[in-house]
This record gives C-alpha cells, structure tokens and sequence, in this order.
C-alpha cells in the first residue's frame, strides 16, 4: 500500500493534483475559520449581517452628483451617486493620462535635448513623489489662487472659473431629440464600418485613405443635420452669478478637477517610460526601412513604431489605468464624496454596518477593476500578432 502512494506521488501529474486539493482544503479550510471567526464577533456585540441600512434615509449632502440626490434619499443611492463620482474621475483620468503620458514618452526620445530634457525632469520629479501630496498640491493651487465668484474668470459670458469649481452651460434635451441620438449612433458606426474598410483596403492595395477627417467629419455632420432638422431641441441652462455663488449651469468642483488633473498627471509619468520602453523594444531597422521609402518622421511613428510598439505598451498599461482608478479612493482627502467617502465613510458611520459597508466597497472595486482589465486584455488580444 505504501509503495503505492510512493508510485502515485513520483507521478508528475497526480502529484500537481494531489498539491492542488490540499491547497483547496486549506483555503476552504481558512474561509470557514474566518466566516466563523466574523459570526462570533458579531455574536458577541449583539449585531447581525444586514443590507437593510441601505433603504434608509442617508441624511448627508454630496458636492458633487451627476444624477439627481438630496439628504433625504437613500444609503444606496448615495453609493450610487458616489460610486458614478468614482467612475468620472477614472474616466475622464484615462484619457488625459493616455494622451499626456503619450506625448511625453515620444518626447523622451526627442533629439532636441531642451525638450528631452524637460520631459526626463517631469517624469522622475512627478512618479517620485507620493500621489496623495500631488492631489493637496493641486486642490490648495485651485482654492487657493483663482478669485472668488465675484471676481470669477470671465469665458465667454457663458463660463466662469473660481475657487469654487468651474461653472459651464448645461445641455438640457427637449422634444425630438432622438433623433440626434440616432444620427449620433449612426455616425458612429459608420466610423467603425469605414475604419475596418479603409484597413482592408490598404492591406489589398496599398493606398491610404483619410480615415480621421472622414469620421471626424461624419461624426460632426451627422448629429448636427439631425439637430436643423428638429430646430435645434437643445437648451442650455447658462450659469448666473445670484447672491454670493453662481447659479444655473454644470458645476464642475474644485475637489473634482484636482483629483482628475492630479492622477493625470501622476499616472502620465509612469505612462511616458512605458510608452519609451515599447518604442525602444522596436528594431531600429524598422524606422530605417520606413525611411528609405520616403516618409516623413511623424508617419513613421504613427504608421510604423507605434502600432508595433503597442503590443509592449498595453499589458503594462493596463496596469496603469488599474492604479488610477484604485488612487480615486484618496479622494476623501480633499472632500471629493467617491464611492469610498459616502459607502465607505459617511454611511459606515451613520450606520455601524463597518463589515457590511466595507464587503461592497470591496466587491466594487472589484467588479471595477476586473472591467478594464478584461477590456485591455480584449483590445491586447485583438492587436497581438497572429501565428501563420
């Protein structure tokens, strides 16, 4: 019997089984001590694991909101509110971090050296200091230099910036607006359809068309068509300063715009050396052959380098955009209401529900998380290189 369950373990494959089961049994193991562990204590204060706090009033303000919410509406919907205030930042983070980080790394290769230079300083003073002083950088820079609304930066007679947020025009959708919605679908995906045509054709014949200013000119034209058509069935509520603050109009937070300029740019550092890091992985014979055709040193970046340089770019990228969405959270340092300040904070206070609370902020995050890494990991997939 011995010798065979000697036999059974010099055996590679059983013994990889055989490994695997006794870790399962003593994760499982460890998740019983601990669900135990939490029904104990619990036990012990006299509590229970309820989500009903979660339909009770919430009795708390948030400066920031994108969809309609006062004091008296829910625990859920203040998570709502705080878990959209959350995506906002992340979103909008993105962009200009993609954008800004992009740049910079091209920049980094410059063969002018004032730019290289300037660039190479921004990169190591911005990723070597902690993202938490840049976002109470930012925030003091904001309330503590623009004027008040009185003095309000004048744009247009139509937007105003001060210490108290930025203040624009806000879109306000009347009757016959669908079919703006539906031009503006329809543009889009002809985008999409054109952009797939005009590869295909420059796989078959070798010829370029202007894809950007095509689509750009769809996705402008499009909507706008549908808007004549309906005479315009868009108002604009236009801010107005009444008493001693602006009224009317988007009001974009001072706390807001730091947070969102201050990951930005922070997470654009790190950015940079990946984008650096992908141009450079690329044989310098690329760049040669593209030029000994003729062309010119911004088409062999964007039709040569970087479509190469993309397949090293995006795993670590990845990476990146998980790191500004997660650094949102410290958004509670300057009073931005996120998913972590109102679930996470206020309504963990108001209610002593820490455990349950914090289980949502978690599994949050989570879902989040695991989103734009499936979507990254999409988008890797699609422009690896395909084996013949």
């Amino acid at each position: 019997m011995s010798f065979d369950l000697l036999k059974i373990w010099r055996n590679e494959k059983s013994r990889e089984i055989i490994v695997q089961i006794i870790v399962l049994i003593i994760f499982g193991w460890f998740i019983s001590w601990l669900a135990g562990n939490v029904s104990g204590n619990f036990e012990k204060l006299g509590k229970d694991l309820s989500f009903e706090f979660l339909f009770i009033p919430a009795g708390y303000d948030i400066n920031q909101y994108l969809i309609s919410y006062n004091n008296r509406d829910s625990h859920l919907r203040a998570a709502v509110v705080g878990l959209l205030n959350t995506g906002l930042v992340a979103f909008f983070g993105i962009i200009i971090a993609t954008i800004f980080g992009l740049f910079l790394g091209v920049l980094r290769l410059s063969k002018n050296w004032l730019a290289n230079k300037i660039a190479y300083w921004y990169v190591e003073f911005t990723r070597n200091v902690p993202i938490l002083l840049h976002i109470l950088l930012w925030h003091g820079i904001i309330i503590n230099t623009l004027p008040h609304p009185k003095q309000a930066i004048d744009i247009l007679d139509v937007s105003y910036l001060t210490n108290r947020g930025f203040y624009i025009p806000k879109p306000i959708a009347e009757a016959g607006i669908e079919l703006f919605y539906l031009f503006t679908i329809i543009a889009i995906i002809f985008a999409i359809l054109f952009n797939k045509f005009s590869k295909k054709r420059q796989e078959n014949t070798g010829k370029q068309l202007p894809v950007f200013w095509i689509n750009l000119i769809v996705i402008i034209l499009l909507p706008c068509i549908a808007l004549i058509l309906n005479n315009f069935p868009i108002s604009f509520s236009i801010p107005e300063l009444k008493g001693f603050n602006f009224r009317g109009g988007l009001h974009l937070s001072p706390e807001l715009i730091a947070l969102t300029f201050a990951l930005a740019i922070y997470t654009a550092a790190f950015i940079a050396e990946i984008v650096r890091a992908g141009i450079l992985a690329i044989h310098k014979g690329q760049r040669e052959a593209a030029e000994s055709i003729g062309l010119k040193p911004d088409k062999v970046m964007n039709l040569v380098i970087l479509p190469q340089a993309r397949r090293v770019i995006i795993p670590p990228l990845t990476s990146q955009y998980l790191n500004l969405t997660k650094n949102s959270s410290l958004a509670i340092a300057i009073g931005y209401m996120d998913l972590v300040a109102t679930l996470g904070g206020i309504s963990l206070n108001q209610t002593g529900r820490e455990m349950e609370t914090m289980v949502l902020v978690l599994l949050i995050y989570l879902c989040i998380s695991l989103s734009i890494s499936s979507l990254m990991n999409w988008y890797n997939y699609r422009v690896k290189l395909v084996d013949r």
